[in-house]
């Protein structure tokens, strides 16, 4: 059976955010958080990283959503998909600089938002994931401790968001060998968890 794609809502409004979980639910999509603010997606992800989020430009009371998109993509590697119920010209042009995956109206119908998310993930993984040309054996030249061959492998993994269990199952191996090939990782890379460990390599990759 195939893996359900995991969607984090980003909405303030807790009634617009109720219907989206219940389109995406139907649709056979796992919703992996609802946040109706900037800080509290941040926090999510610090833990959670989801194949696409959903982002209602405003926000209501501190940053809104074009300024969560830009703090997210210096960190994260996933597509997202605006939601607002701004048209104006002055908006659309300040959300083109986060390099969206999809703007969709409000109001919108589940079919609309279905394909516009499907679309999204599916160019993401087909052509935005390849063209990162990134050679992950390259980062041993950066760090006092080289990465095993298991620990690249994980690297790969960890980019498409794959939890522990997902990651055994691809690499043939348990959960737990995939925990201690990870803590082996996070020491090499001098971090402490999955976010830490993405945006570092990134840094190492782009030096």
């Amino acid at each position: 059976m195939a893996r359900r794609y995991r969607i984090l809502i980003v909405e303030d409004e807790p009634l617009i955010a109720e219907d989206i979980r219940g389109y995406l639910e139907d649709s056979g999509f796992e919703v992996l958080g609802v946040a109706h603010e900037g800080e509290e997606a941040l926090e999510i992800l610090k833990s959670s990283q989801p194949d696409a989020l959903l982002l209602d430009i405003n926000l209501g009371d501190g940053m809104d959503g074009i300024t969560l998109a830009g703090e997210i993509r210096k960190i994260y590697e996933f597509p997202f998909v605006f939601l607002t119920s701004h048209a104006d010209k002055a908006t659309l042009e300040r959300a083109k600089q986060t390099i969206p995956s999809g703007y969709l109206l409000k109001p919108f119908d589940g079919n609309s938002l279905m394909t516009s998310l499907e679309v999204a993930i599916f160019n993401f993984q087909h052509t935005y994931q390849k063209s990162t040309g990134w050679d992950f054996k390259k980062i041993n030249e950066f760090i006092p401790n080289a990465l095993s061959d298991r620990e690249l492998e994980l690297i790969e993994q960890l980019q498409t968001g794959k939890t522990n269990r997902e990651i055994a199952d691809q690499l043939f191996i348990s959960v737990n060998t995939v925990k201690t090939h990870l803590q082996h990782l996070f020491e090499k890379l001098d971090v402490s968890n999955r976010t830490q460990a993405l945006f570092r390599i990134k840094e190492l990759l782009e030096q």
